[in-house]
């Protein structure tokens, strides 16, 4: 989401926008008889409401990683990111790996 203000429009701003919208003959705003035939989107269009509703991205991992912050010198970062796509994983190996005292 946006971080920016909006702001109020003028008296004369809103007065062009209905303007706008009186002159419009294909998209006049609903009379009470159209309100009251509405269907809720779920019904209107159950196909595209469940595309809508279904997840994205990647499955849920069973064991997802935990996100930390950590600093490293930068000759140890530089080399592991000279190894390429993965050098991340690759840190997390030598670290799951190491003897800790």
């Amino acid at each position: 989401m946006s971080n920016t203000k909006s702001r109020r429009l003028t008296d004369a701003e809103e007065a062009e926008i209905q303007r706008q919208i009186a002159a419009d003959p294909e998209d006049g705003e609903a009379t009470d008889e159209q309100l009251a035939q509405a269907k809720p989107f779920a019904e209107a269009l159950p196909e595209l409401f469940e595309s809508i509703r279904r997840s994205r991205g990647r499955p849920a991992l069973e064991k997802p990683k935990q996100v930390i912050s950590i600093r490293l010198d930068q000759d140890v970062v530089r080399k592991f990111k000279a190894t390429g796509k993965g050098w991340q994983a690759r840190i997390n190996e030598v670290l799951k790996n190491a003897k800790v005292r």
